[in-house]
């Protein structure tokens, strides 16, 4: 500001000597001053045109500031001028479907009436699974592989308000994994049943069931594929494509509905066969078995036998992505039967076999599907099986004996 206060005095005294040395006539003081001064001038117009040209910018910013020229981004919102208020409300589509839904979801227990558990005093729980409710006077959808067990078992049915009901089962297909079991309830909440037909890949899902006996437990993801035929997965002998979902699945939701945003229940979660892919069946599937279902069996229905386990025919896709998630699958398996689960109580359960085995042989012969398994324990007889299987790349022989169910 000194440089400025000097050129603007400077300035001054030659225009005031320059009008009073004109008036008299003599102008050599002045230009011997100018002079003398002449070479600090010029430094200090270019000082004087930097100051100028930064207070010039300084103004021309902080006048388009204020006049918002320049938008400004805020992270509160940044969609728009609504505040954050509400949007809780406004996309928690799956909040909402959970909300309609989960009242018709119900909690499957089988108890053992011969065995009786030392701390509670009650029949031992030897499995556990989901069901939905599909009609208010108290029919419920579940897995047949849920309430398909040993003799004297008993279904046990929870509703999400707590209230315990003893369940009859009515109608099982074995062949479509699918059962009907009744409780002894009237006006309940009932599920509305959707369309699987024109189920989309990448459709937002949520399941519902409970996982490890947690009642209600919620997870959601996307169709990964609606058309994942029978075959392909191994199953030979269903004629029926599976809807694939990486919703998390995991058991204890066996029976559960997948359900569309809409609220309907699209599917019935049936199998998992690693983290993020699992399989529900479709729903129009349901609606055939529940066109052709009888109600309750009489005394004289067939008996088979009866092993207690869920399994999945290895194919060389599943083998491939079995291995590549790091399980221990051996490199020379090509065929067998996975063992995803084996109910506590059951026969297998008896004869040591865990979930993970792969079999691979019964009494000599060799398994490729899950049917041929199916066709042995559809003879209607009770004998002990030798079943060979693989562990761990290990390979043992247990044996089995199935028994009767009704």
């Amino acid at each position: 500001m000194s440089y400025l206060r000097k050129f603007l005095k400077h300035k001054f005294l030659v225009s005031f000597s320059r009008f009073k040395n004109f008036k008299n006539g003599s102008t050599s003081q002045v230009e011997t001053f100018d002079k003398l001064i002449k070479p600090t001038s010029r430094r200090n117009d270019k000082s004087v045109e930097l100051f100028v040209i930064l207070a010039t910018g300084y103004i021309f910013y902080k006048t388009i500031k204020y006049y918002t020229l320049i938008p400004t981004v805020n992270a509160a919102t940044a969609l728009g001028s609504t505040p954050l208020a509400g949007r809780r409300r406004q996309f928690n589509f799956i909040a909402d479907v959970v909300e309609t839904s989960a009242p018709a979801v119900v909690y499957i227990e089988i108890k053992d009436s011969r065995r009786i558990d030392f701390f509670t005093g009650r029949p031992t729980t030897i499995s556990n699974g989901s069901g939905f409710i599909i009609d208010e006077n108290g029919l419920i959808l579940t897995n047949a592989h849920v309430v398909t067990n040993k003799p004297n078992a008993k279904v046990e049915v929870k509703l999400i308000d707590g209230s315990v009901y003893h369940g009859q089962v009515e109608d099982i297909d074995i062949v479509s994994d699918l059962a009907t079991v009744r409780i002894p309830a009237k006006n309940l909440p009932v599920m509305k049943l959707g369309s699987s037909s024109d189920l989309k890949p990448g459709e937002f899902v949520v399941a519902i069931g409970s996982p490890l006996a947690l009642s209600n437990t919620v997870t959601s993801g996307v169709v990964s594929s609606t058309q994942r035929g029978s075959a392909e997965l191994g199953l030979h002998g269903k004629d029926m494509h599976y809807i694939q979902t990486d919703a998390a699945i995991t058991f204890g939701n066996s029976g559960g509905p997948l359900v569309n945003l809409d609220g309907e229940a699209i599917g019935v979660n049936s199998m998992k066969v690693t983290a993020g892919i699992s399989f529900a069946i479709p729903i129009d599937y349901v609606k055939a078995f529940l066109k052709t279902a009888k109600g309750p069996k009489g005394p004289d229905k067939p008996k088979r036998l009866y092993m207690g386990i869920t399994m999945l025919t290895l194919t060389p896709q599943i083998i491939h992505e079995l291995q590549q998630r790091n399980h221990q699958i051996p490199r020379d398996i090509e065929k067998g039967v996975l063992v995803w689960k084996v109910i506590y109580g059951s026969p297998a359960h008896a004869g040591g076999l865990q979930p993970g085995d792969i079999v691979t042989h019964i009494d000599g012969k060799q398994i490729q599907h899950s049917n041929d398994i199916y066709g042995i324990l559809a003879e209607n007889k009770t004998r002990n099986l030798k079943i060979s299987i693989n562990r761990s790349g290990k390979s043992m022989d247990l044996t089995i004996t199935p028994e009767d169910f009704s």
